[in-house]
């Protein structure tokens, strides 16, 4: 089961969030994301875990501890939805509605 952690601090790192899932079950991954211009965390993570009652105690037991200086946020993650597919179609300026000069 794949966890999302977030409000992370900026000096926490991948072992420290494992080191700290461990303790509740087995982790078989955990990966930070990272800000591609300033090579810093962007505040959340992802915990992949492959007992789904561990994951669920996970959740239960490290959402709002502390790491770190700040209380975690641990939900279960949602699938990732393209940015693409937002729908709405056209934008843009000019779509009617006046806005020009009236004589």
């Amino acid at each position: 089961m794949k966890l999302y952690v977030g409000n992370l601090s900026y000096d926490t790192g991948e072992a420290d969030i494992r080191q700290v899932f461990e303790n509740v079950g087995e982790v078989t991954e955990v990966n930070i994301i990272i800000d591609r211009m300033s090579g810093r965390s962007k505040g959340f993570g992802f915990v992949e875990m492959p007992d789904k009652d561990a994951a669920t105690q996970a959740i239960e037991q490290l959402n709002s501890t502390e790491l770190n200086g700040r209380a975690l946020n641990v939900n279960e993650a949602k699938p990732r939805v393209d940015r693409d597919s937002r729908g709405g179609g056209g934008g843009g300026y000019n779509r009617g509605g006046g806005g020009g000069r009236r004589y």
